[in-house]
């Protein structure tokens, strides 16, 4: 299924596409289920295996004799294995902190078409995003205002 989107009015050269963004690789980093608050950790959680296939037994195998967490296990009606993991200990995500640094603003020509002119812009900081961004308002709207 594809993105619904509003057909544009005008050409890609004519548009400009304002953007504040935080990539993972330089405004994130991986961090312990404490740092996170995971509520896994907090609360405990449970997982539902199928282990009629090979990957739901690799899954279980690693659940029971290499993880080193604590839980206990019952076969659901559905047939599936349901595992409990007690509260107080790591759970299998990846948890990314974020390391408070500024995002990036990025006013760049053209917009989800493409950038036929390659034009990019990346602000100091939030402000002169803003300002840019008021000073396109304002030029859009006196052209519509001349007609």
């Amino acid at each position: 299924m594809g993105i619904n989107r509003i057909s544009p009015q005008l050409p890609v050269e004519a548009v400009k596409t304002y953007s504040v963004l935080q990539p993972i690789p330089t405004h994130f980093r991986t961090g312990s289920c404490a740092e996170a608050r995971c509520p896994n950790m907090q609360y405990g959680w449970r997982s539902t295996i199928d282990e009629r296939y090979d990957l739901g037994r690799a899954q279980a195998h690693y659940i029971r004799k290499e993880s080193g967490r604590r839980f206990t296990e019952i076969l659901a009606p559905s047939g599936l294995t349901e595992f409990t993991f007690q509260a107080g200990q790591t759970c299998f995500a990846q948890h990314s902190i974020s390391l408070d640094r500024e995002p990036l603003y990025i006013v760049r020509g053209g917009d989800w078409r493409g950038n036929p002119r390659g034009e990019t812009r990346r602000h100091v900081n939030g402000a002169e995003w803003v300002e840019d961004f008021a000073e396109h308002q304002q030029t859009l709207a006196d052209r519509l205002a001349q007609g």
